[in-house]
C-alpha cells in the first residue's frame, strides 16, 4: 500500500523572493540619499565659513592715511559705501541662516526619505542664494570702481592710496562668490535627492 502526498505549489515562495530582491535596491537608494545628505551638511559648513568670513573681512576693512597732522586724515571704511554696508548685513544674514539650517540638514542625514526638510531647505537656499548674489554683485561693482575708477563720472581710483582697504574688500567679494558656489551645489544636491524620492 503506497501513500502519496500531494504538495500543492505555493505561490508564497515565488512572491517571497521579490522583497528579498527589492531590499538591496531600497537600501542602495537610501544609502545614496544619505550620502547626499552628508555632503549637504559639509557644504553648509563651507558656506558658513565663506559667508561669515566675507562679512567679517568687509566689516574690518578700514584704512587711514595720515596727511600733515593727525587732525587732517583720509579714511576709507566699509561704512563709507552703501553697497558695502548692504554687503555686510546681507552676508551676516546668510551666515545666520546657514547656521540655523544645520539641524534640518542633520534631519535629512538621519531620515534620508524625509521630503519636508529637504523641500524647505531647497526653497530657502534659493532665496538666500539670491541675497548672496545681489550683495556680492553690488560690492563687486564698487570694488571695480575703486580699482579702476570711472572717468565719465569723475570717480577716481583709490586703490593706489588705499591698498590694504582694497585688498580686504576684494577678498570679501571673492569669499561671497565662493559662498554662491556652495549654494548652487546645495541646490543641485537637494534637487537630486528629491528626484530620487520619486
Amino acid at each position: 500500500m503506497s501513500t502519496t502526498i500531494d504538495v500543492p505549489e505555493s505561490s508564497n515562495v515565488v512572491k517571497g523572493t521579490a522583497p528579498l530582491l527589492a531590499a538591496p535596491r531600497e537600501e542602495a537608494a537610501g544609502g545614496w540619499r544619505k550620502g547626499i545628505a552628508i555632503m549637504d551638511f559639509i557644504l553648509r559648513l563651507g558656506a558658513i565659513a565663506a559667508s561669515l568670513g566675507a562679512a567679517a573681512t568687509m566689516a574690518n576693512s578700514d584704512e587711514t592715511l595720515p596727511f600733515f597732522t593727525q587732525f587732517f586724515q583720509f579714511e576709507a571704511s566699509y561704512d563709507s559705501f552703501t553697497a558695502f554696508q548692504f554687503f555686510v548685513v546681507a552676508m551676516a544674514f546668510v551666515g545666520g541662516y546657514l547656521v540655523l539650517s544645520l539641524p534640518f540638514s542633520v534631519v535629512t542625514i538621519i531620515r534620508p526619505h524625509a521630503l519636508g526638510a529637504r523641500l524647505l531647505l531647497i526653497i530657502l537656499d534659493t532665496v538666500f542664494l539670491t541675497l548672496t548674489t545681489s550683495s556680492g554683485a553690488a560690492a563687486a561693482a564698487v570694488v571695480y570702481l575703486a580699482h579702476n575708477g570711472n572717468q565719465d563720472s569723475n570717480w577716481l581710483a583709490i586703490c593706489n592710496q588705499f591698498g590694504d582697504f582694497c585688498q580686504s574688500t576684494s577678498g570679501a567679494v571673492i569669499s561671497s562668490f565662493v559662498a554662491m558656489v556652495f549654494f548652487v551645489l546645495l541646490i543641485v544636491f537637494s534637487a537630486l535627492a528629491l528626484r530620487r524620492n520619486h
